[in-house]
């Protein structure tokens, strides 16, 4: 394995990670529940609706990052966030006494 340790590396989605740097916005922005539940439901909505971008290096998230940072990538994740929102909201799988925020 040339002195690598398989152990060291980290296997990410990039766009699981940039879904999550908009949830809070996008949740205060359109002002619905933003319990565990809510979130994990939004996200996995979003999430089903782009391809993966997986990485292992710090080389390769920095690449699939550029590629990705562009105002129009920015902007259909951020419209997609909003539209699981959407369908979340409509049909929560939390219980009706869950807390909202």
């Amino acid at each position: 394995m040339n002195g690598e340790d398989a152990n060291s590396y980290v296997i990410k989605n990039v766009v699981e990670e940039l879904v999550a740097f908009h949830l809070d916005d996008c949740i205060a922005a359109a002002g619905t529940c933003g319990c565990p539940r809510c979130r994990a439901d939004i996200t996995a909505y979003t999430l089903n609706h782009f391809p993966p971008r997986y990485v292992v290096t710090e080389m390769g998230d920095i690449l699939v990052r550029a590629n990705m940072m562009t105002p129009q990538s920015g902007a259909d994740i951020i419209a997609e966030v909003m539209q699981a929102i959407k369908v979340v909201s409509q049909s929560p799988h939390h219980k009706s006494e869950s807390p909202v925020g």
